[in-house]
């Protein structure tokens, strides 16, 4: 390593023409370079990055300071760890060597004559850290403050929601939580996301392709419900009333409203764009992506006057020939999304608590979906933690399998788009924990998924569909509130993110969208934690839950709980939910 001095310093800077204060600051970065073992140019690599993610500051003695604590800082105590760690190992080594040379003395405390399974250091030797240890924030962050705002919230328990019949409702599970509870992913073990793949390599002409194929499937689906005999190409002049089949899509970059909507047809159709003019229309619910049959009138071949509005129908429910025990109990599911950490601190109170609560009501399921590490915590984002990102994560898997262990209940982990250490592309493969996967009562699935838990069926994803679409759907007459609206084109539309194009922090891989982004069926419970108010609603006989976040900036948040059980199959034929109850309570 050559040495730094302030003249190479000061050369490499009027090379790369930054201006500094003084030469108290060349000695500075002398100093921060030896400190670190860092060359000339490596540290003004890491200047220049640092200075432009803050807007392009100037160096100073005081920048140069911030830089050392935000930069270097937890670089230094990264490499005094990992040196501290390799001398403690190196003398458990010349201990275990020296040992094994020794003749015992009468009564000393020496290792047994028999060599156990899973040998154990004695420095290291301890009993199994609780959930409160191995999420301790001073092993995360140098800034282990717990958040005060937090600890002070009121409210604790409180149950902000409910559906269905609670009066005297009990939420525990069964006397043998987790026993005999078949948690499966619906798409078989063949059609896996486990598998490696490559993303973010896809071509428009693939995209092109699922698009087509979801307008052709979708519209097959309304031709043959509504009984139309054919469709129109939406772009030739004719006299009498067509119908039309299409994607709805905006004529620019901007909001879709009611003067921007165009109607783009397959190829079988044409292929081509038309206006749409809606105001004949008495009700409609419209978002870009959306595949809609339209019967209206196009004279002059260059805008199609709406009339009628046909809307996609959902697929059927799931039904099982298995037949029911008549005594038997039904099940308690928990269902939980992160952040599990107050955003002004990497303390993990909140998951703390959810573990309280798992171990005093005893569910026989718990539905835990990410973020577990928070892309956008204030902390990560500024690079201020000790650990590595799939420490911290596997430190929080741990605690929640360990301090969950004398409940036995089923784990189900989601991944979200916002974990920080995980694949960033949609859908979404499962977590990757090889010392996890040997748990039976552990699932690792993906984002987004179909589950079938004891014959029902219950839909998963951590991604904030709601908030995407919000901005984005317009609706004249439905008489019915915006999250009803979204919810119900999801499930008409049989996708988990029927939204084109995606939103900006959704990269959308449309070869794995078309295998693991649809609806295999109407679940019988749909999970879309938001940002948005928690609720629970019935949505074309679909129960749908926002169970919150656990944790809402500095103060807690909310989970929910849901009572499901199959139900029989009636003799007149109609479906009941098998969704007896759901409640959403504050943490």
């Amino acid at each position: 390593m050559s040495l730094v001095t302030t003249e190479s310093l000061k050369a490499e800077l009027e090379i790369f023409d930054i201006p500094y204060q003084d030469d108290s600051v060349l000695d500075k970065m002398v100093e921060q370079c030896i400190c670190n073992r860092l060359q000339t140019s490596e540290i003004l690599h890491e200047w220049v990055a640092y200075s432009a993610t803050k807007q392009g500051v100037k160096l100073t003695m005081d920048t140069l300071e911030q830089f050392e604590h935000e930069v270097t800082g937890p670089q230094i105590l990264t490499c005094i760890t990992n040196y501290l760690l390799n001398i403690i190992k190196a003398e458990e080594e010349e201990e275990d060597l020296l040992d094994s040379y020794s003749t015992p003395a009468k009564g000393s405390q020496k290792r047994p004559l028999t060599t156990p399974e899973h040998p154990r250091s004695k420095r290291t030797a301890a009993p199994m850290a609780s959930p409160s240890i191995l999420l301790s924030p001073a092993s995360f962050s140098p800034n282990a403050t717990p958040s005060q705002k937090y600890s002070q919230r009121g409210g604790k328990g409180e149950v902000v929601v409910t559906f269905g019949a609670v009066q005297g409702t009990r939420w525990v599970g069964r006397k043998d939580p987790g026993a005999g509870v078949q948690v499966e992913i619906l798409e078989g073990p063949e059609d896996s996301l486990n598998s490696s793949y490559k993303y973010m390599f896809q071509r428009l002409r693939d995209v092109r392709n699922v698009l087509t194929e979801k307008i052709e499937e979708l519209g097959e689906g309304l031709r043959t419900h509504f009984s139309i005999e054919e469709f129109s190409p939406v772009s030739l002049p004719a006299q009498d009333s067509i119908t039309v089949l299409g994607q709805i899509c905006c004529d620019s970059n901007g909001k879709l409203n009611a003067q921007s909507v165009l109607l783009e047809a397959g190829p079988e159709q044409g292929g081509q764009q038309v206006p749409v003019d809606l105001s004949e229309l008495k009700e409609y619910s419209l978002f870009p992506g959306q595949v809609v049959v339209m019967e209206g009138m196009n004279t002059t071949g260059r805008k199609l006057v709406a009339s009628k509005f046909y809307e996609a129908v959902p697929l059927p429910f799931y039904s099982s020939n298995m037949k029911m025990e008549t005594d038997e109990e039904p099940l308690n599911v928990l269902v939980a999304c992160g952040p599990y950490t107050p955003s002004d601190s990497l303390t993990f109170d909140p998951l703390l608590d959810l573990i309280n609560v798992i171990v005093r009501d005893r569910p026989d399921v718990c539905l835990l979906l990410g973020p577990f590490v928070d892309s956008k915590h204030e902390q990560i984002e500024k690079a201020q933690v000790t650990e590595t990102f799939e420490n911290i994560f596997n430190r929080c898997i741990e605690s929640i399998v360990d301090g969950t262990r004398s409940v036995g209940c089923q784990l189900v982990f989601v991944p979200s788009q916002r974990d920080i250490h995980h694949h960033f592309i949609y859908p979404q493969p499962p977590f990757s924990l090889p010392h996890i996967n040997k748990e039976q009562r552990v699932t690792l699935v993906p984002d987004p998924c179909t589950l079938l838990i004891d014959g029902v069926t219950i839909g998963l994803t951590s991604t904030d569909i709601l908030i995407h679409m919000g901005p984005e759907e317009i609706s004249c007459g439905t008489g019915s509130d915006k999250f009803s609206r979204i919810l119900k084109h999801m499930l008409t539309q049989r996708s988990y993110y029927p939204l084109y194009p995606p939103a900006d922090e959704v990269n959308m891989d449309y070869e794995k969208f078309q295998s693991f982004g649809q609806m295999p069926l109407t679940p019988d419970v749909l999970v879309v934690p938001s940002e948005m108010r928690y609720f629970v609603k019935d949505v074309v006989g679909c129960v749908c839950v926002n169970p919150g976040r656990l944790t809402k900036g500095q103060v807690g948040g909310t989970y929910g709980r849901l009572l499901i059980q199959r139900s029989p199959q009636s003799e007149d034929g109609k479906r009941e939910s098998p969704c007896l109850t759901a409640q959403v309570v504050k943490i």
